[in-house]
């Protein structure tokens, strides 16, 4: 794994169970290989900017909402309060999770 602290794997991994989706199904949608994405899941592999498009596409997320959620608190520094729970909540309703409070 890069030095980075987005959990981009942790990510994908939450977004595939939440629509009940093996990683054989996720593949299929995305053309990602399924050893491919195991290594992306276990954040053994960092995901091209390709692949990231075609995640977001797959889980129906702008890939903007992807990466904000694969981020953490430090990696938001500089955005108001108020923007971390407007984004929280939008990334939790395009889930399909519960939007009370926020993420971070």
């Amino acid at each position: 794994m890069t030095a980075n602290t987005m959990q981009i794997g942790k990510t994908i991994r939450l977004c595939r169970n939440k629509k009940g989706w093996t990683q054989a199904e996720l593949s299929k949608r995305t053309g990602i290989t399924v050893p491919h994405l195991s290594m992306l899941e276990n954040d053994v592999r960092d995901p091209s900017m390709d692949s990231m498009k075609a995640l977001a596409n797959a889980f129906d997320l702008p890939l903007n909402v992807l990466i904000f959620l694969a981020s953490e608190p430090e990696d938001l520094v500089g955005l108001s309060e108020e923007l971390k729970e407007k984004l929280s909540r939008a990334a939790l309703t395009l889930l399909g999770l519960p939007s009370s409070g926020n993420l971070f």
